[in-house]
């Protein structure tokens, strides 16, 4: 265990994470125009539609998945009667048609974003880079799950690699403050990566528009109705006479055809 590790494992981590946090805390207090998805609906809405609906379902349970393999300790599992085998096997199925459908989704909205020319234009650096950042550490995320696989049955290794007895409990014991850092130096490299990745992404998280996750528009529930006003009611009220006028009148006998 060297100063690398040690800036890999523990200091990089909790500048993540606090910077997540303070991140929040300071863009919510200084910034809450800005605390929008920057939707770009207006520009194109055919593949916005369907790579917003891809993405977001995709990454519900691929975050679901995480919380299950990594804040729920192996023992519970066990305790549970759920065998190690069959946990893999539910997270390899889950896990690679959700995560697909996730990839598939930030895939579509990556290429409007760059192909696009008026949402290209109009996009800032920082929805360039998190938007990247989102299709990498996905795609290395499938990398791992799938390419682990391929890997191991090529070196004749477990096919089965257990992240949960190293990865998860590392993960856990950052919030305690006891980083367990030797856990991560036998984990294969793809699984690092991956875990990097998704660091950096909560490092910038608080500066792009990622920070809509956080907001529920329960306020809508009880907003009152916004009522709109022409800026000429007098050509208001002559369009809608007129329009009154078109209408064809309901019920009035039209005669019978002899």
């Amino acid at each position: 265990m060297n100063l690398w590790h040690q800036f890999l494992w523990v200091i990089f981590p909790y500048l993540a994470l606090v910077t997540f946090v303070l991140g929040h805390i300071y863009r919510y207090a200084y910034d809450q125009f800005g605390w929008t998805a920057g939707s770009s609906q207006l520009m194109e809405r055919r593949l916005l539609m369907w790579g917003v609906l891809l993405f977001h379902w995709g990454i519900l349970f691929v975050f679901i998945g995480h919380v299950m393999g990594l804040l729920v300790p192996i023992e519970v599992y066990r305790a549970m009667g759920v065998s190690d085998h069959s946990y893999h096997l539910l997270a390899l199925w889950a896990g690679t048609l959700f995560g697909v459908i996730a990839l598939a989704g930030i895939l579509l909205l990556n290429i409007r974003r760059w192909f696009i020319s008026r949402i290209r234009t109009n996009t800032d650096t920082m929805r360039f880079l998190t938007d990247g950042l989102l299709l990498v550490v996905i795609f290395s995320g499938l990398a791992a799950t799938v390419g682990y696989r391929i890997y191991a049955a090529q070196y004749d290794l477990p096919a089965e690699f257990e992240y949960r007895e190293n990865i998860a409990p590392w993960f856990r014991s950052l919030f305690y403050f006891a980083p367990q850092i030797e856990l991560m130096l036998e984990v294969p490299l793809m699984f690092q990566l991956h875990v990097l990745l998704a660091f950096l992404l909560f490092a910038l998280w608080p500066f792009s528009s990622l920070v809509h996750v956080f907001s529920v528009p329960l306020g809508y529930l009880r907003r009152s109705y916004i009522q709109y006003r022409s800026s000429n009611p007098k050509a208001a009220i002559s369009r809608e006479k007129d329009r009154r006028k078109s209408r064809k009148p309901v019920g009035v006998d039209q005669g019978r055809k002899e």
